[in-house]
């Protein structure tokens, strides 16, 4: 199949498996922002006097030193094991001035500096992750909060490195909200029950030279996700340094993932258009993809 034929079959499986989650407001698809916004940057701790306080942090579009005119779609990013959500800014700030708001969770047993580190307690982070986008949701309606009336609360997307990668997937499972419309697996794979729910786009990242989290188990987790899917693999590369601006990979990754955001969440065909192309570097990148089956 031509690429310009795949990526037709693509978006009309899309934007047939985004019927649900456009009936959640009955409102059609923004347009995708022309330009960068300045990047604005909060702090606060979901439920902080629970068995399990979320400290988040959310980079947002600014403009004049406060939250941009308009609603945005929302990216909840997970961070891997030994890791905090500014350890990815360089990912999460670009997505940001894109025209996104990018909420990203510290977790409570897997975070750098955590008192009672459990790699085991990734299997609990999807829930984690869905405590937060129904908090975004209640805030979205708080009057006074600065972020009221800004949040595309029928666009979700969710996105991970490593562990989060994991956090992803476990996110998509049986009877998911159709809030969460896309999904970016970076260096992850699936957890129990994933890939269960109602299809969505899924983008999966990973160097296949990964010593952490071997490309086969990324691979076989793109194998068994329904739905409009694609993988870029990052030739020669390990767990993550393509993640850091100006190391090898980067501006790939950030255009592939930028474009697959804009088309999941705005709708921007002309995005879905140039994901076969974002990639091309024959000595870095190799990129596929595939439709509904």
């Amino acid at each position: 199949m031509g690429v310009r034929r795949l990526v037709a079959v693509l978006v009309t499986a899309l934007l047939a498996g985004c019927a649900p989650a456009t009936a959640v407001t009955g409102a059609p698809a923004r347009q995708a922002p022309e330009g960068p916004y300045a990047v604005g940057v909060r702090t606060f701790t979901l439920d902080p006097g629970s068995a399990r306080p979320l400290p988040v942090t959310v980079w947002y579009p600014a403009q004049g030193g406060a939250v941009a005119v308009g609603r945005f779609p929302v990216v909840v990013y997970s961070h891997g094991l030994d890791s905090l959500p500014d350890l990815h800014a360089g990912l999460t700030v670009r997505w940001a001035a894109a025209g996104f708001v990018v909420a990203a969770p510290a977790f409570p047993h897997t975070r750098r500096g955590a008192a009672r580190f459990s790699r085991a307690d990734v299997r609990h982070q999807p829930a984690d992750g869905w405590r937060l986008i129904r908090h975004l949701v209640r805030l979205d309606g708080r009057r006074g909060d600065p972020l009221a009336g800004h949040l595309d609360v029928a666009r979700f997307a969710a996105a991970g490195h490593s562990a989060g990668g994991f956090t992803t997937a476990g996110m998509f499972t049986s009877g998911h909200s159709p809030r969460l419309r896309a999904g970016v697996v970076i260096a992850g794979g699936g957890l129990a029950g994933s890939f269960a729910g109602p299809p969505a786009p899924l983008l999966f990242v990973h160097g296949t030279a990964d010593p952490v989290v071997p490309l086969s188990v990324g691979r076989a987790a793109y194998q068994r996700a329904p739905g409009p899917k694609a993988f870029l693999s990052m030739l020669g590369q390990g767990h993550g340094e393509y993640l850091t601006p100006g190391r090898p990979g980067f501006a790939q990754v950030l255009a592939t993932t930028t474009d697959f955001l804009r088309w999941t969440l705005y709708g921007d065909q002309e995005a879905a258009h140039r994901l076969p192309t974002d990639a091309i570097s024959p000595t870095l990148t190799h990129y596929e993809s595939n439709p509904t089956p």
